[in-house]
């Protein structure tokens, strides 16, 4: 089984391609530049490198959301109608799923963020339990404040992952004190390789009825419905 991953939902664009036993291939950048002209040329190149043809690969993994809204559109986009011009199964990973598989061995619970503007994020809050990551609290947008007071009942330590964690530490450890960890810069970036085993597993989708997880609605929308009286 060869299994191409992919992750456009945040500024970190991410391509792997993996069997059952290795990461064969991984391309990771971090750059506030237009993923929709570079992500194909990243599969060509990766796939090419890895003496990989289309025709090999025998399943799609792609990071769902939530995130940047075009960025979540262009990588479930590119991975739908790559399944379904080979033919093969497609299956989606939260994109806050992916990066908590970073915090696998922290000796705690994790919470990965992405900054969602006007002190909300998007999080979760995951467990590693024997090498499996489970869900704790479902993904969802909050503030940051009123998430950091209801991982303090917890009473057990939170690692936070992410590039946007500065941005919200003060709300995190004025709740939490000591129980916050902050984990390095080496993880602030999702690992396509991570989101490929974990996909491996996941249910397959079907193509047509697949969606981005947004978790909330963009501005622009929400406020075309609150005009329409919705």
């Amino acid at each position: 089984m060869r299994v191409l991953a992919i992750d456009t939902s945040n500024f970190t664009l991410g391509i792997a391609l993996v069997d059952e036993s290795q990461v064969i291939g991984e391309y990771t950048t971090n750059l506030k530049k237009n993923h929709s002209v570079r992500v194909m040329p990243a599969i060509q190149t990766l796939l090419k490198d890895c003496d990989t043809a289309p025709k090999d690969l025998t399943k799609i993994v792609v990071a769902k959301g939530p995130g940047s809204y075009t960025g979540v559109r262009i990588g479930v986009t590119i991975a739908k109608t790559l399944a379904w011009t080979l033919q093969i199964p497609l299956s989606g990973v939260s994109s806050l799923e992916v990066l908590a598989a970073n915090g696998r061995y922290f000796n705690g619970l994790i919470s990965p963020l992405f900054d969602a503007r006007r002190g909300q994020v998007y999080t979760g809050l995951y467990d590693m339990e024997n090498n499996l990551l489970k869900t704790v609290i479902e993904d969802c947008n909050i503030l940051s404040s009123e998430w950091a007071k209801r991982l303090k009942d917890l009473n057990r330590p939170i690692l936070f992952v992410g590039q946007d964690t500065d941005i919200h530490r003060e709300a995190i450890e004025e709740a939490l004190g000591d129980l916050a960890v902050f984990a390095p810069i080496q993880s602030f970036n999702s690992r396509p390789s991570e989101l490929a085993f974990l996909g491996l597993d996941k249910t397959e989708e079907d193509i047509h009825q697949f969606v981005p997880n947004y978790i909330r609605m963009a501005e622009a929308e929400a406020k075309w419905l609150e005009q329409q009286g919705k």
